[in-house]
């Protein structure tokens, strides 16, 4: 009898096991997700600013057909980037409170909006509303010599506080924060 059930409950344990073998996984995002921060080092308590965000890539493609001017754009791909900040701050000269926001950006030929939203957890920005706006800032476009293939976002550390860079293509674009 034990030789029974020892035998049923190892046929069944290879019939569940290869089932879980013969599940099929998504391949690789083809806009992987990052995390720009400030300070860029693993000491969570000494954080000042931390970025979630998707790398779209251009492929072949133009930055203005996948971030058009004029447009509220995601700031990225997938889901609006998340910005959080640990402590008050001013960003691009405005008053923001610790918290958690989205990231939302009006690309245009001389300078971009860069917009700290209310709604969290939202694809894209097809169901933006202004009135959910924390702080709308403009900032100046720059260009670069260099193209890069994907989105980018990272933190450079200025005289009075940080500067949060975002590139792609040749267009540069940098976002001042004061602590």
């Amino acid at each position: 009898m034990k030789k029974i059930i020892t035998l049923a409950v190892l046929a069944g344990t290879m019939l569940f096991t290869n089932q879980i073998v013969a599940q099929d996984f998504s391949g690789l995002d083809k806009s992987p997700m990052d995390i720009a921060t400030f300070p860029n080092d693993y000491k969570v308590s000494d954080k000042v600013v931390r970025v979630i965000y998707s790398r779209p890539q251009l492929k072949g493609r133009t930055m203005a057909e996948l971030a058009p001017q004029g447009k509220v754009w995601r700031t990225g791909a997938n889901e609006a980037p998340e910005i959080t900040f640990y402590q008050d701050v001013k960003f691009g000269g405005k008053s923001v409170k610790a918290g958690t926001y989205a990231l939302l950006t009006i690309p245009s030929k001389g300078e971009w909006t860069v917009i700290l939203h209310n709604s969290l957890n939202e694809w894209g920005a097809y169901t933006y509303d202004e009135s959910n706006d924390v702080a709308r800032i403009k900032v100046p476009r720059n260009t670069d010599d260099k193209s890069l293939e994907e989105f980018s976002i990272a933190f450079k550390e200025v005289e009075d506080g940080v500067h949060m860079l975002m590139g792609w293509a040749n267009t540069r674009i940098a976002i001042p924060i004061t602590m």
